[in-house]
């Protein structure tokens, strides 16, 4: 039992030791013997140091690549976000456009109708003449063949009539 002990806490340790002593053969070999021990310590200690450090140094390695992932698809979706923040304003300055476009036609079609509306005035209501005629207006061919409205005549008319006055 104590072999096993012995084997199992101290065998690696000691076989080394011992190889070494038998191959420098110190003048004191057990005062050689006890140093190489103690060193042999400070290298295990050592050793286990820097493997808890390689073991540290992979987990932040791992963790710095899953940051740096993170980091990625954040970037991935906040130009994902642009994009469609971008096709929104785009189709809402489309939606405005057209909507300008609607208004405008509006516009454009009530003051046709506006226009359409005064040209169909009667001549009594274009005259401020008390007892004009109630009559649509008339399109006359004037001496070159061509039509004439009767407002334009009778802007003419009173042209003349304020003329001889």
């Amino acid at each position: 039992m104590e072999s096993q002990y012995l084997k199992k806490c101290l065998g690696s340790c000691l076989k080394k030791g011992l190889a070494e002593v038998v191959e420098h053969r110190p003048a004191d070999p057990i005062e050689y013997l006890a140093h190489w021990i103690y060193n042999y310590r400070k290298l295990l200690d050592e050793e286990k140091k820097r493997m808890l450090e390689r073991i540290e140094l992979e987990q932040e390695r791992e963790a710095a690549l899953v940051e740096l992932e993170m980091l990625r698809k954040m970037k991935e979706e906040e130009l994902m976000i642009q994009r469609k923040l971008e096709e929104q304003r785009q189709g809402q300055l489309e939606q405005e456009r057209e909507e300008l476009e609607l208004q405008n036609e509006e516009d454009a079609m009530l003051l046709q109708w506006k226009d359409q509306e005064e040209n169909e005035k009667t001549i009594a209501e274009l005259t401020d003449r008390p007892g004009a005629p109630n009559l649509t207006r008339v399109e006359e061919l004037d001496e070159n063949g061509q039509f004439e409205s009767v407002t334009d005549l009778m802007a003419e008319a009173e042209q003349e009539s304020s003329q001889l006055i």
